[in-house]
């Protein structure tokens, strides 16, 4: 099969394309003809070292994926070959054919395509347990989204409407603030020609936001966790800028606030359940055409490194996806 390697930590042009063996298929498994597969800030991570995990050299990037059930080990009764399928995984989905636990594939819904299922478990998952699961967003209930056109944020705005909430979009064009406000936002802020502090200030009349969802960290934050409202929650979900900023921990005190961390992949291992039923949800939802993932753009699989730039260069507005 061909899947493109990471043999040293490096920029992405770096990486090459090779024909490897298919992985071997052990108890509890199945083998995916990879369609399409996503990709994600994290990819860009940890082809640079820079991410949690480190796997061995050479390595395929990639978190998610969707394809064709081709394989399945004589112990798995709950899936069948030829089956629909999106999977997620720690890293390999920039590959011809995936081999991951059974656990960690859902069943793509009636309608959708390959290209929108390599990019909806983490960027919807990630949104939806993140906003219902742990910062409990109710009706009524103000929400700020930062990067707010990305993969992740766009999800956000998108299901912030859905649950009910007055949704503050924020990003650095106008373009993204557009593309946001055609997913629901109801307000939206140029943080690259605004003062963020200022306008949450005008837009809440001092009261501040319930809910701010963040996948940016960096000098953004500095600005944005100063204006959460009494028993808010500011949801960490990634550092985008590039900077982990730290928390002056007297405005958690004074509000009353919550830091709520959001790591979607550790409930695969950890609560499996929460995904399950979070799926469950999602997958009603885009059947019942309330939910539109947006892509932003596919390459063919060779050009994971252009793909990769993209996404480093912030120029992405929705999901970026490689195709087989």
């Amino acid at each position: 099969m061909k899947a493109v390697l990471c043999h040293s930590f490096g920029p992405p042009e770096n990486l090459s394309a090779a024909d490897i063996p298919s992985p071997p298929l052990e108890d509890g498994q199945v083998r995916i003809a990879v369609r399409a597969c996503g990709v994600n800030f994290p990819d860009a991570l940890m082809i640079q070292g820079l991410y949690q995990f480190k796997p061995a050299f050479p390595f395929s990037p990639g978190l998610e994926v969707a394809g064709d059930i081709i394989e399945v080990a004589a112990d798995v009764n709950e899936l069948a070959v030829g089956g629909r399928v999106m999977a997620t995984m720690m890293f390999g989905g920039f590959a011809e054919e995936v081999v991951v636990p059974a656990a960690t594939v859902l069943p793509m819904p009636d309608g959708m395509s390959y290209e929108q299922g390599a990019g909806f478990c983490l960027a919807y998952g990630t949104s939806h347990v993140a906003l219902t699961h742990r910062a409990r967003l109710q009706a009524n209930e103000t929400l700020l989204v930062l990067g707010a056109a990305g993969g992740l944020g766009l999800t956000a705005v998108e299901l912030g409407k859905i649950i009910g909430a007055r949704v503050i979009a924020a990003a650095s064009s106008p373009a993204k603030l557009e593309l946001a406000r055609s997913y629901g936002a109801d307000d939206t802020i140029l943080y690259t020609g605004e003062n963020l502090r200022d306008r949450l200030n005008a837009l809440t009349d001092g009261r501040g936001v319930d809910v701010i969802f963040d996948p940016v960290g960096g000098d953004i934050f500095d600005q944005a966790v100063r204006r959460i409202a009494w028993e808010g929650r500011y949801l960490v979900i990634g550092f985008a800028s590039g900077r982990i900023p730290s928390l002056p921990l007297n405005i958690a005190l004074l509000k009353n606030a919550s830091i709520v961390g959001l790591f979607w992949g550790a409930y695969l291992q950890n609560n499996p359940r929460v995904i399950r039923e979070s799926f469950l949800e999602l997958a009603a939802l885009f059947a019942a055409g309330v939910l539109k993932p947006h892509i932003h753009q596919v390459f063919p699989l060779d050009e994971a490194a252009s793909a990769l730039r993209e996404l480093m260069n912030r120029r992405a507005m929705g999901k970026i996806l490689l195709k087989t």
